[in-house]
């Protein structure tokens, strides 16, 4: 597989090697998979029930507020 980055991307990579956090840039290349993979299921999962919460705040807000008027 060959993957073509951006000077600033292949800097990035190299940077987190060399702080001693990573052994090789294909463990940073894994590492970023595995939090895309963690915010896809947060976009997935967690944010719809979210927006569903705060619609019913919402709601619940507009009823008070119409039952004060």
């Amino acid at each position: 597989m060959h993957i073509s980055l951006t000077p600033e991307l292949e800097e990035r990579i190299k940077t987190k090697v060399e702080s001693g956090l990573y052994n090789n840039a294909s463990e940073v290349i894994r590492e970023a998979l595995s939090f895309v993979e963690t915010h896809e299921e947060w976009i997935n999962e967690i944010k719809p029930a979210r927006l569903r919460e705060q619609l019913r705040e919402g709601v619940n807000q507009l009823d008070r507020t119409r039952a004060h008027a």
